[in-house]
């Protein structure tokens, strides 16, 4: 080995360890994020970073001795444009640290004696704010824009290699919030789809020194939203319909119900009429949860619109019952024995119907004698038939006398709601045996 390298590479090394020089590892501050310069060459510093209000003075320093040995400290800040540090300030109290506070963006130095000597060490800080706004200039009943804008000012230090300056990137984010979710990453967002609620938005600036601010604004819905649901959607011809409003945001008195003829029946009186069809709205209803009787079989859309009237627009929202509402066609069934013994079971000869709206029920023996008839031109439903009109079944008397056992012949004739003429007959069977 050469020995002469030898003995000037511990040379060098022993001037390094002796010879006060420049660094970073002795100033330390309770700032929000620190980060090393960018210089062209030479040593590092480190640029602290503190959150705070616009104008507030929040950086402070912190140098520390080598092994905690009492020292004397004197500050200096740098002058950009002389290129120098000028004196800032001098603690001669002996302690092993000195902090230094309120300070002013820029570059400090410290040059820190004690008995082993002397060090100097080099920092940078900034006092970092975000001010942040928030508005809603533009609101329609299809959209409405968040505008957000925000102030935060700019970092150039100084390269100490070169002075040149340099800018420190903030990396800045901005985002909506609707509560926890994600509304939108742009500044300047448009919102489609608006919420039928009063809703409160929150817009959030970072950096990636860890430097947040938020502010809220307010949207006041102007909007609707038709939701609605029936009582059921399938019966007997008539059938009553309630339609319960779940509109959200609508205003009372303001909802527009419209009920549609059956598609077949507007078909038909096209091709009666060379095309032409008078209308296909069966009618119209303003009350807000409308109960209402289809009267004639049919399949029937419905549609509902909400109103929301506000002081510059009137939005409407619209929606279709999913499916339709179905009156069934009318049909007639009859049993093929009845027994009427008092058992409680089977003990009325009971003609079904569906949908009808006219009806006449004969019953004869096998002579063809006419022992019962009953017969309405406005029925109400089968269920409520036989339940309020004991007429329409029969108990297997006449004159309050017992018939026999035996054959026995009916014939039902009747006009259905679907404008049907409905005739049905045949013959059934009168048992007594319990």
């Amino acid at each position: 080995m050469n020995v002469f390298k030898l003995l000037g590479g511990l040379l060098l090394f022993t001037c390094f360890i002796f010879i006060p020089g420049t660094g970073y590892t002795q100033i330390t501050s309770i700032a929000d994020e620190v980060v090393p310069t960018e210089y062209s060459g030479g040593n590092q510093d480190n640029i602290h970073i503190f959150c705070g209000e616009k104008g507030e003075l929040n950086a402070s320093l912190i140098a520390n001795s080598t092994n905690n040995e009492p020292a004397s400290f004197e500050w200096q800040k740098y002058n950009s444009l002389s290129g120098n540090f000028d004196f800032f300030f001098s603690d001669l109290s002996g302690n092993s640290t000195s902090t230094i506070s309120g300070l002013e963006n820029g570059c400090y130095r410290v040059k820190v004696t004690a008995t082993s000597g002397e060090k100097i060490y080099t920092t940078w800080v900034f006092n970092n704010y975000i001010d942040v706004t928030a508005e809603i200039p533009e609101s329609d009943c299809n959209s409405f824009t968040l505008k957000g804008t925000f102030d935060t000012p700019k970092f150039i230090y100084t390269d100490l290699s070169n002075r040149q300056p340099l800018e420190l990137n903030k990396g800045i984010q901005v985002k909506w919030l609707d509560g926890e979710v994600v509304v939108s990453r742009v500044i300047n967002s448009k919102v489609f789809d608006p919420p039928t609620k009063d809703t409160s938005y929150t817009f959030e600036v970072t950096d990636k020194f860890g430097c947040v601010t938020q502010t809220d604004v307010l949207y006041s819905s102007i909007v609707t939203k038709a939701l609605f649901s029936v009582s059921t959607d399938k019966g007997e011809a008539p059938l009553e319909v309630t339609f319960n409003n779940e509109s959200e945001n609508g205003d009372p008195g303001k909802f527009e119900w419209f009920i549609f003829r059956d598609l077949d029946e507007i078909k038909r009186e096209s091709a009666a009429n060379n095309g032409v069809v008078k209308d296909s709205i069966l009618i119209k209803l303003y009350n807000d949860s409308p109960v209402y009787t289809f009267e004639n079989s049919g399949s029937y859309k419905v549609k509902l619109v909400s109103r929301k009237v506000s002081e510059f627009h009137t939005c409407f929202d619209t929606i279709y019952l999913e499916g339709y509402i179905v009156a069934d066609t009318s049909f007639v069934d009859a049993p093929n024995v009845f027994t009427p013994n008092g058992d409680g079971m089977n003990d009325e000869f009971i003609i079904k119907f569906w949908s009808m709206k006219e009806i006449k029920i004969s019953i004869f023996n096998r002579w063809g004698k006419l022992l019962h008839v009953w017969e309405s031109n406005n029925v109400i439903n089968f269920g409520n038939t036989i339940e309020t009109v004991p007429q329409s079944v029969w108990d297997g008397k006449v004159g309050g006398k017992v018939c026999t056992p035996g054959v026995y012949y009916y014939v039902v004739e009747g006009h259905g709601r679907d404008n049907e003429r409905r005739r049905t007959s045949g013959f059934f069977h009168l048992f007594r045996d319990k």
